[in-house]
């Protein structure tokens, strides 16, 4: 009688192989879904957030926060100003005290003489996702659309009323980028 040899036969390798083989054809195009929804779950977060600043630095204009020339928009001019910081304005009442009224502030030297705070409103300027050379700075890759232009041609400007992508890639809902 002949002994039994332990191995595979040819063909359960190639069933084997053939299952491998359609588990991978299922699996790639799910992880390109998945990493493509994830870049726009980082665009829609990114926009939300710059959107948020834009409109933090808008409110913070019209309070009078900010001092801003009454023919400016109230609109930030540039997106680095939003994570560099602006100079608060002085209220009337800090501008309209005299160097011999004594106040708790001007008893205490060390701080009477520091400057206020810059108000901030972005820690750092998001990246687009979408880029495809990530060496160009954040600030630069991402266009902008000015108070005075209109939506359907958005025309950058003396400020940033708006952000969107440089992307004209389609996105999984059937908007481009651009259009976000």
């Amino acid at each position: 009688m002949r002994a039994r040899r332990r191995g595979f036969t040819l063909i359960e390798l190639v069933v084997t192989l053939a299952l491998v083989g359609v588990m991978a054809l299922v699996a790639v195009p799910l992880y390109e879904v998945t990493a493509v929804r994830m870049k726009e779950a980082e665009l829609r977060t990114a926009l939300r957030q710059m959107r948020t600043a834009l409109d933090a630095y808008k409110d913070a204009a019209d309070t009078g926060k900010i001092q801003k020339d009454p023919s400016d928009s109230g609109y930030p001019p540039s997106l680095k100003v939003l994570v560099e910081g602006v100079e608060p304005a002085q209220t009337a009442a800090t501008a309209g005290l005299s160097s011999t009224t004594t106040t708790l502030s001007s008893l205490n030297s060390s701080t009477s003489s520091d400057p206020p705070p810059k108000l901030m409103f972005l820690r750092q300027i998001p990246r687009d996702p979408f880029t495809p050379d990530p060496s160009v700075p954040a600030e630069e890759q991402w266009d902008t659309r000015a108070y005075g232009s209109p939506p359907s041609d958005p025309q950058p400007g003396k400020d940033v009323y708006d952000v969107m992508s440089k992307s004209t890639t389609v996105g999984s809902n059937g908007v481009a980028y651009k259009e976000w």
